[in-house]
């Protein structure tokens, strides 16, 4: 009898790894109802043969009972395993605060809700993007501003430029109307039956067939006449159907996109475009209307202008495009996306060897002709910004966002970090790391990873991972960088030989921690030593044996003094420097609520006077820039250019609107928020709605702040103190030159800062001592909470 048959006599010998399995393959089918109801009959067959002595099952059933049982008992016990291994961070959690006063848990509470606040308005800012144009919305523009018209449409002497494919496919009144005036420009004179039709509702007539909209919001327009009109001019298809069918027939289609490759990029037919090019590659030419080019795209309604300049509008306009810059397997994507805001990668020619730069630079770099659908969303993306289309670069983002996952994240990454590359995909893709963290740490995809992404997510206090887990992941990620610099230091000129390191292996012993030392030397800063649990953690302690780690947590060096392990998460009454503030790890988050909701019920009152006499959290980051920014450093190289006082203005009132927003009251209203980030968070959702660099947001600040100082010293409200400590700013209004001011961008312009003297506040109880700013709000005397000073700006 084997070992395993001694420990276990109830278990199975023969065969039992076989039961195991397909026992487990029942149980992820059937979900844990199936094994708790298998468990139930293994226990009431195990009753009937105790009650009755001669009953003797067969055997099979009875080896097939005795599978079930055990594999019953295992799955508990796995079960029980992980549920213990997911209530680890509770635990600890518990742990930590087991001998701190009701008070102090729910001061970190407190600013666990804050940072939860503060989180939503960060995801709203992390996912701002001015919203693109549908093609009814651009459609409606051409109707306004008459780009490329062909025709003249003259009723009660006002003449309507149209567009003789769009009118003739939307109403049948007009397609029988235009096929007898054929010809470029042909001027038509309309009489219509029904006598109490207007120009202005001959106008909203023509609108509808653009957009496929009745204008609601003016009053002055007969609806019901106008819904009477169709018995003349026939009911229209839906707008999507009609472009649909444009796009399918090309019927009265005046342009074609003509695909070559080594086009030299000029308008009009090549002198040795007859069937082929280069005698051997056969150009693509799908027909096209140059009304729908021009409305959807600014790129082709420049180049339609500059054709119309050059050449008669009668001839058809063919746009050359180089296959290079534009492969042709992408064109009918292209299309449908210009006609029916649609980003279709099925369309995609995938047939043939296909050509064109992005399938020999995955050639070059995956080693496979045909791109992924990932490396085709990427594509397509540039196109729609070379094209300026942005309902086509929206499409990719999209596209690329849901491909999105642990085996893609470090592609999305490098790609969306390049100049050609998403800002919006970027932030999302960090979002994804920051929440992902955890098994991303666990997997390989971490060592793929660049420390400037890794640093990233490190600064954001939003980190999905508990601190011995970021510090754990920091570790590997350094150990496997220096591995890598070993192995690219071998002398061994072909690797896995047998004294190569990579075949041989590199151990732990083996690593040098000088020289990791340097490679963490960015990182380690951004953990958070003093919030790593458990405390006596043997990672930490052997990070700080190796000379990792040259700062350790504060309760290490306490020595005799107070409780430091408290000071080091929450504000105390002292200001000591130790206060850090913890990450928003969502166990610790729901833990700590229960423990509030359990214990702390009958501290209402006590919490509400620590509120009281604590107050908000001052908003002092304006004023500790002022102090802390670099001096020398040329700003005004990567200065952006500066909107109008009217573009200023319209963001300024979006950002009134959203301030007034449940979730940033919310914010606002917590008493340990920041006020200073919250109101960077909304600026920054400001500018990206705008499809403004995130620096400018910098500029509305300014702006903002200049507004309101002119407006508070022309109604005389401003003491003498203030006016001494604030100068008024330049208005950023019409720029000379399209940049901002020196002013407003470069700090050290206009001398160095004020003394801290001058920053002192008279709380009412003498000078102040000479402490931080955080140290003299701090010092507060119990009472009601006093009001923040008004921001100070930048520019001093």
């Amino acid at each position: 009898m084997s070992i395993f048959g001694c420990l276990f006599p109830c278990a199975p010998q023969p065969g039992w790894r076989e039961g195991l399995e397909s026992e487990r393959c029942m149980s992820e089918r059937m979900g844990a109802s199936a094994s708790a109801s298998q468990g139930a009959e293994g226990a009431a067959g195990l009753d009937l043969s105790q009650n009755l002595p001669g009953f003797e099952p067969p055997a099979p059933r009875e080896k097939k009972k005795r599978v079930t049982g055990f594999a019953t008992l295992k799955k508990k016990f796995i079960r029980r395993r992980r549920s213990s291994k997911a209530c680890d961070h509770g635990r600890i959690l518990r742990e930590l605060v087991s001998d701190w006063s009701p008070v102090e848990v729910a001061a970190l509470l407190e600013e666990y809700d804050a940072l939860q606040a503060l989180k939503d308005l960060c995801v709203q800012a992390e996912l701002a993007r001015p919203p693109a144009a549908t093609f009814k919305q651009d459609l409606s523009s051409l109707y306004d501003f008459k780009y490329c018209t062909d025709a003249d449409l003259v009723y009660r002497g006002a003449c309507f430029p149209i567009h003789r494919a769009l009118v003739s496919a939307r109403c049948p009144y007009f397609r029988d109307l235009l096929a007898g005036c054929p010809g470029y420009g042909a001027r038509i004179c309309l009489d219509l039956r029904s006598p109490s039709v207007d120009v202005q509702l001959f106008s909203a007539l023509l609108r509808y067939l653009y957009t496929g909209d009745i204008c609601h919001h003016n009053g002055s327009i007969d609806l019901n006449l106008l819904r009477r009109l169709r018995e003349e001019f026939g009911s229209p298809n839906p707008l999507e159907d009609d472009l649909r069918y444009l796009l399918d027939s090309g019927d009265h289609a005046d342009a074609a996109l003509v695909f070559t490759e080594g086009a030299d990029g000029l308008l009009g037919p090549r002198p040795d475009s007859a069937g082929s090019e280069y005698g051997f590659r056969p150009r693509l030419e799908l027909p096209c209307h140059r009304a729908v080019l021009a409305a959807r795209s600014p790129f082709f309604r420049s180049l339609l202008a500059r054709r119309a300049r050059i050449q008669e509008e009668r001839q058809p306009t063919r746009i050359v495009l180089d296959e290079g810059v534009i492969p042709k397997r992408y064109a009918r994507v292209l299309l449908h996306a210009v006609y029916l805001d649609q980003v279709d990668l099925n369309l995609i020619s995938r047939g043939g060897c296909g050509g064109g730069l992005g399938e020999a630079q995955a050639l070059a770099h995956t080693g496979r002709a045909r791109p992924s659908p990932l490396e085709e969303a990427m594509e397509l993306y540039q196109i729609g910004r070379f094209l300026e289309l942005d309902i086509l670069a929206q499409g990719c983002e999209d596209l690329i966002l849901e491909a999105l996952s642990l085996d893609t994240l470090p592609s999305v990454l490098q790609w969306s970090r390049q100049p050609y590359g998403s800002a919006w995909v970027h932030r999302q893709a960090l979002h994804f790391l920051r929440e992902e963290f955890q098994p991303v740490a666990q997997s390989p995809v971490l060592h793929q990873l660049d420390k400037e992404h890794i640093i990233e997510v490190l600064k954001s206090p939003f980190l999905q991972a508990s601190e011995l887990e970021v510090l754990q992941a920091v570790l590997k990620w350094g150990e496997h960088e220096l591995i890598r610099r070993m192995e690219d230091r071998e002398p061994n000129v072909v690797s896995h030989t047998a004294h190569s390191v990579t075949r041989k292996g590199v151990k732990k012993r083996d690593l040098s921690d000088i020289e990791l030392r340097e490679i963490l030397s960015d990182l380690l800063p951004w953990v958070r030593m003093d919030h790593v649990l458990p405390p006596n953690s043997e990672v930490l302690l052997q990070a700080i044996r190796r000379g990792l780690v040259s700062t350790p947590p504060s309760h290490m060096i306490g020595g005799e003094r107070e409780n430091l392990r408290v000071n080091a998460w929450i504000r105390g009454s002292k200001m000591n420097g130790l206060f850090v503030q913890p990450r928003l790890f969502i166990p610790y988050y729901d833990e700590l609520k229960v423990l509030v909701e359990d214990q702390l019920v009958q501290e209402a009152e006590i919490l509400r006077g620590r509120r009281a006499r604590c107050g908000p959290d001052p908003d002092i980051s304006y004023m500790t820039d002022i102090r802390g920014g670099p001096s020398g450093v040329d700003v005004l190289s990567s200065a952006p250019p500066v909107p109008d006082a009217a573009a200023l203005n319209t963001m300024l009132k979006r950002e009134q609107k959203l301030r007034q927003a449940p979730g940033c009251q919310l914010a606002l209203s917590m008493p340990l928020g920041s006020r200073a980030e919250i109101g960077r968070q909304i600026r920054l959702r400001v500018v990206r709605e705008f499809n403004l660099p995130d620096n400018v947001a910098e500029a509305l600040e300014a702006y903002r702040i200049g507004t309101l100082t002119e407006e508070n010293s022309t109604a005389g409200r401003r003491s003498p103190a203030r006016r001494r400590l604030v100068t008024p700013p330049r208005r950023l209004a019409e720029p000379p030159d399209g940049r901002l001011p020196d002013v407003a961008m470069a700090p050290s312009t206009l001398g160095p800062p004020p003394a801290p003297s001058e920053l002192r506040l008279d709380l009412g109880d003498g000078p102040p001592p000479r402490a931080t700013l955080r140290a003299a709000y701090r010092l507060c005397p119990p009472g009601p909470p006093f009001a923040p000073p008004a921001p100070v700006p930048r520019f001093l």
